[in-house]
């Protein structure tokens, strides 16, 4: 299920540019792309899809598989809701299949059959193993946010395997990307699926790094204490989604689309639905592991509450970085610091404790 709804692509080129320069693609590339939209839904000359996945194609012609999966992902951009995006989605899949023997660190592709709802559903996951593991590391488990997805944060997730050296387990959360149910707070089901399989590939020990939306997952998994440690990298937590959020951006409608509506639904019937994910019943409780949550200060879409929150509870740190916005990511060198740090510290309390 899914829909369109009103958005202005000089609005999205205005907040992502950064993102979109950031993630590796050419910057004289991005600059001709945007010079030539001119609306976010046709599938013409001038549409969205349209021109990105024009882009995508030639960089796919030329073999340069990485940068045309990464433009096929802003061509799917903001939610696969029409054919022209969900094509651009497909394609994707494809080019960076195509772009992973070139990856720096070892990959592959699986896909688990995961418990849900008294059933199964299919979740593909992508695994990231560092040259010198052996097996018996740690496991971090990524999810990504609502519109940007697995494939979207292919460098953070190398990054993240390179510099830990550990294997890394990345996976859509419920309503994005590869998944094939409605973003729901019951997606937490499927989560402690993915860490239960995750623990079978390393020691047993899984810390859970969420980003945005998928920091909200991730945060869950750390105040339910179903992660061994959970990492927040600006994922709403409760004042997100009060009424009146959502405001910004398109975020209603990519919201909207992951959680599985097939027309806009009414500001009520939206704010209804959000506010079942309010985490504030584990955050009344004390069952939470290890947990660093960080986000900048300059957030549109998740306000300083949702991580002003976590200061003063037991064996958590907190950063609100000031001078950037959701997710800190135009200080992405810092926020790798301060995991980088965190990291290591809490893995050998976690061990010790084993």
């Amino acid at each position: 299920m899914s829909y369109q709804w009103p958005l202005e692509a000089k609005e999205l080129f205005a907040e992502r540019y950064p993102q979109m320069a950031g993630a590796g693609l050419p910057i004289p590339d991005v600059d001709a792309v945007r010079a030539a939209i001119t609306d976010m839904w046709a599938d013409e000359p001038g549409g969205w899809a349209h021109e990105w996945s024009a882009l995508a194609a030639r960089y796919a012609t030329a073999g340069a598989h990485g940068l045309s999966a990464l433009a096929y992902g802003w061509a799917r951009f903001p939610a696969p809701a029409d054919e022209a995006k969900r094509a651009a989605l497909a394609r994707q899949t494809e080019q960076y299949l195509l772009a992973a023997p070139g990856f720096e660190v070892a990959f592959r592709r699986d896909v688990l059959d995961l418990p849900y709802r008294g059933g199964a559903t299919r979740v593909p996951v992508h695994v990231f193993t560092p040259p010198a593991a052996t097996g018996k590391e740690p496991v971090l488990l990524v999810s990504g946010g609502v519109d940007s997805w697995k494939m979207d944060l292919h460098g953070l997730l190398v990054t993240l395997c390179s510099h830990t050296g550990l294997p890394v387990v990345a996976f859509d959360i419920p309503g994005t990307g590869d998944s094939r149910v409605p973003m729901a707070p019951d997606g937490a089901e499927i989560v402690r699926g993915l860490i239960g399989h995750a623990r079978t590939l390393g020691d047993g020990i899984v810390v859970h790094v969420g980003v945005s939306m998928g920091g909200h997952y991730s945060a869950r998994s750390g105040l339910a204490g179903e992660a061994d440690a959970a990492v927040v990298l600006g994922g709403p937590v409760e004042a997100a989604f009060s009424h009146g959020r959502l405001a910004r951006f398109g975020m209603d409608g990519i919201v909207g689309n992951a959680l599985g509506y097939d027309c806009p639904p009414s500001r009520d019937d939206l704010f209804a639905a959000l506010a079942a994910f309010s985490l504030r019943p584990l955050l009344d409780l004390d069952g939470q592991t290890p947990m660093l949550v960080v986000n900048g200060a300059d957030d549109v879409h998740v306000p300083q509450e949702d991580t002003l929150v976590f200061e003063g509870r037991r064996d958590t740190e907190v950063h609100l970085l000031p001078g950037t916005g959701h997710c800190a990511v135009t200080e992405l060198p810092e926020v790798l610091r301060i995991v980088s740090e965190w990291l290591p510290r809490t893995l050998s309390t976690l061990r010790a404790a084993r």
